[in-house]
């Protein structure tokens, strides 16, 4: 029997008998994790109300055996809000769309329990704050947050040589099924266009990146660096992010959209 303790967001919540659930949290230290939370349900639960979606909090977990992730589900003994980004993201339409496609989008990433998944926790925090806070288009935070965890998770799209032949850029034409840009004579039906403005690419390449082209968990410590530059890379090569995000929502199985301007 072992005490474990960690900071995370809470991905899901499911109902369990009558008073309990089960909660999906996305860790620092242990990946995703699935726990029970007894008599949260309960109107007198003391805690009950700090461990729902959106939430960041710094939870006890309660396990039979000696790692926190076994055969059975560890327990859920208590919970301490970190910050409550649900506040400011439920109570907006497009926030709440955006933020339930990246939940989903953590939690499909993150499909093996236990492992540690440091970057793309790191992402989630700093995209839920800068969510929360209102300051940029939902839809442009969504579109850095998913080309950034394609990027952390070994699927990054290519912004500059073409996908297929490997001719050098600028090209014009967008495939996610091809790997990314692509030339003319590359170019496959459904292909989208990019805008042919100076610097378009090198703008899509930076959000995919973040500044200086790094996707290191170090890059984005604590997740206060990591939401701001998921707000500054908030602009340009629209339909190229288009198409990734009907490419991510599509693999996610993520019915949750955005709204498009």
């Amino acid at each position: 029997m072992s005490l474990f303790r960690d900071d995370g967001i809470v991905l899901r919540t499911q109902k369990l008998g009558e008073a309990d659930r089960i909660i999906t949290i996305l860790t620092r230290g242990h990946g995703r994790v699935r726990a029970v939370a007894r008599g949260v349900r309960r109107t007198k639960s003391k805690f009950g109300a700090r461990l729902e979606p959106f939430s960041h909090v710094d939870v006890q977990f309660f396990a039979r055996g000696s790692e926190l992730v076994g055969r059975g589900l560890p327990l859920c003994t208590q919970s301490e809000t970190i910050a409550p980004y649900g506040g400011g993201i439920v109570a907006d339409y497009a926030r709440y769309t955006a933020g339930t496609a990246m939940l989903e989008t953590a939690e499909r990433f993150t499909d093996h329990e236990g492992e540690p998944a440091v970057q793309q926790y790191l992402l989630l925090v700093g995209g839920l704050r800068t969510l929360a806070r209102g300051e940029h288009a939902p839809h442009l935070i969504l579109d850095a947050f998913l080309l950034r965890s394609l990027a952390v998770n070994g699927y990054a799209p290519s912004f500059e040589d073409c996908a297929k032949c490997g001719m050098p850029g600028p090209n014009r034409f967008f495939s996610v099924a091809a790997g990314g840009v692509i030339c003319g004579d590359c170019r496959v039906p459904g292909s989208g266009t990019l805008g042919t403005g100076p610097g378009t690419a090198e703008r899509a390449a930076q959000r995919r990146l973040g500044d200086g082209g790094r996707v290191r968990g170090a890059s984005c410590q604590g997740g206060e660096r990591a939401g701001v530059r998921l707000s500054a890379l908030a602009s340009g090569a629209r339909p190229a992010l288009a198409a990734v995000r009907r490419e991510v929502t599509r693999c996610v199985g993520q019915t949750a959209r955005c709204v498009e301007k």
